[in-house]
């Protein structure tokens, strides 16, 4: 049984782990770092979006290219982007929280 409020836990097979445990928690109004990634060249489009980004293109093949945005953004923005982004019909390759504050 895992005890949370303990720095170390023992799961099941009695194995200890530690916990690294961060002041901060990762809540819906509080802004996260995320990597988001999508097929295409984006680049210009994204540019005109009125969100602050790193954007880079990177050509995994000859036929195939991956723009990959770097994002501070709350829950609500993060959303809304991810919505952007489906409207035009692109697949989402990766989204992943990098780090919170």
């Amino acid at each position: 049984m895992y005890n949370l409020h303990s720095p170390i836990l023992e799961n099941v097979n009695n194995e200890k782990l530690v916990v690294v445990v961060n002041k901060h928690n990762l809540t819906l109004d509080r802004p996260a770092e995320y990597q988001i990634k999508v097929p295409g060249d984006l680049k210009e489009l994204l540019s005109n979006w009125s969100m602050t980004m790193e954007v880079e293109v990177e050509e995994v093949f000859s036929d195939l290219v991956i723009t990959n945005l770097l994002i501070e953004i709350d829950q609500a923005g993060l959303q809304g982007l991810l919505r952007r982004l489906y409207s035009l019909g692109l697949p989402l390759i990766l989204v992943k929280c990098i780090d919170f504050y």
